[in-house]
């Protein structure tokens, strides 16, 4: 009974989170809501191996939450510089 509420709860809060990430209204936003969308994600894989009984899932579930953490990074870096290179950044474009 308790861990089908918290299932429940789990796809509502996803839900609310992509509808978030639909409506912005700014880019940071929108990718916020998609973090927030990973990280409620690892908490379901994490419920799913609970509820199956297969801890391996928890490992799956670190993988995941590593893969959103950098690939949140990636895209905030992005939209920052406009690309993802390790060159200079716009203020030392400025200084030469």
């Amino acid at each position: 009974m308790i861990i089908t509420a918290t299932t429940i709860a789990i796809v509502i809060a996803m839900a609310i989170a992509l509808v978030r990430a639909y409506l912005g209204p700014t880019t940071y936003d929108r990718i916020l809501a998609v973090n927030l969308f990973g990280t409620i994600t690892v908490l379901f894989i994490s419920m799913f191996g609970f509820m199956t009984g297969r801890p391996d899932f928890l490992d799956i579930a670190l993988v995941y939450a590593l893969i959103n953490f950098i690939a949140t990074i990636a895209v905030l870096k992005f939209f920052e510089y406009g690309d993802l290179s390790p060159g200079r950044t716009p203020e030392q474009e400025r200084d030469i």
